[in-house]
């Protein structure tokens, strides 16, 4: 019970890493609110698994890419839960895209959800913390292209290195009112982000033989280290990254 009384935000909590991270929370006694983006079904289906765990539940509705949301949401779920303990900025995407010819508008919103939703949400939750006044931890999902490049992911991977340094500053603004600030960084991981570009068995297959632990990445590979940074065994770690990637990194030579 590693987050037991803890009210837990996570953003693109609906699907994917949010869904695994949001649900393990709650295993771990925390109270669980998620945003979403108009998806309505698999944001009703994480709030019932949390509460048949027992836990209290909301779901918000909201654009990352919009500023008011993340004010809506933050609000909205302190409201709902009573205040704001954790924060997991992890909502994203990724349209796979050549450089060349990549689609202003395609860049454009990739910014605004990965880099400047990540911004606005963070920013909102940690102003909720400093008004209560107990400190707080935020966790950033960033990725291991924020250390490495991708050839089809030109306007991505500048968004996740943002990310990254985004938890790197915030741990310095926010260290003094004990808020503390770390990111994971996920290898590939099957998500609804990638699906498409790992429809192929043959390059899953190769994708996977580059990895030492000898897999792709699962949602709930991610669920863990989560819960780590955001709890109190982790009270003295702010400003780091955790690569969550099955060793892909320190295979890349």
């Amino acid at each position: 019970m590693l987050l037991e009384g803890k009210r837990v935000l996570i953003t693109g909590g609906s699907r994917g890493i949010g869904r695994a991270a949001a649900i393990e929370a709650a295993r771990q006694g925390a109270d669980v609110a998620i945003n979403h983006f108009d998806d309505h079904v698999h944001a009703d289906s994480v709030v019932a698994t949390i509460r048949d765990l027992g836990r209290q539940a909301v779901a918000v509705e909201g654009d990352v890419a919009a500023p008011a949301s993340a004010t809506a949401f933050v609000t909205g779920a302190a409201e709902a839960l009573g205040g704001v303990d954790v924060f997991v900025s992890n909502a994203g995407i990724c349209p796979f895209h050549a450089f060349l010819d990549m689609p202003a508008e395609m860049l454009e919103r990739t910014l605004r959800v990965n880099l400047h939703g990540a911004f606005y949400m963070v920013q909102a939750a940690a102003n909720q913390m400093v008004r209560q006044g107990n400190g707080g931890a935020i966790v950033a999902v960033s990725s291991i292209s924020a250390l490495v490049g991708g050839e089809y992911q030109t306007h991505y991977t500048p968004t996740k290195a943002g990310v990254h340094s985004l938890m790197q500053s915030a741990a310095i603004a926010l260290g003094r009112h004990g808020i503390r600030c770390n990111s994971v960084l996920p290898g590939t991981i099957l998500t609804d982000i990638n699906k498409d570009d790992l429809s192929d068995p043959d390059k899953r297959e190769r994708m996977a033989s580059r990895i030492p632990l000898g897999r792709l990445g699962e949602p709930e590979d991610l669920a863990g280290p989560i819960v780590f940074l955001a709890s109190d065994l982790a009270r003295y770690v702010t400003g780091a990254a955790l690569l969550v990637d099955g060793g892909a990194f320190v295979n890349l030579q």
